[in-house]
C-alpha cells in the first residue's frame, strides 16, 4: 500500500503529530498513533484533538513501545 498509512505531521523525523477533531478520542485513535510510531521508528507521538471544549484535555502523549 503506497498510501496505507499517512501521519498528519512528522517533526524533525522524531515526533509524530496526529490531528483529530472528534467529540471523543477512542482506543482506535490511540492505536493508530502507536502503529505510526512502530512503522516509522519514531519514539514519541501526540494525538491532538481539536473537537473538545478545551484543548488541554485533547492532548494524548504516546511513546513507542509503551502500551497504556
Amino acid at each position: 500500500f503506497e498510501e496505507g498509512f499517512r501521519a498528519d505531521l512528522i517533526v524533525e523525523g522524531k515526533v509524530i503529530l496526529e490531528l483529530k477533531s472528534v467529540e471523543r478520542v477512542t482506543a482506535a485513535h490511540r492505536k493508530q498513533v502507536q502503529t505510526y510510531l512502530r512503522l516509522t521508528g519514531c519514539r514519541l507521538g501526540y494525538l491532538l484533538n481539536f473537537g473538545g471544549d478545551v484543548m488541554k484535555g485533547g492532548i494524548t502523549r504516546c511513546v513507542n513501545g509503551l502500551e497504556e
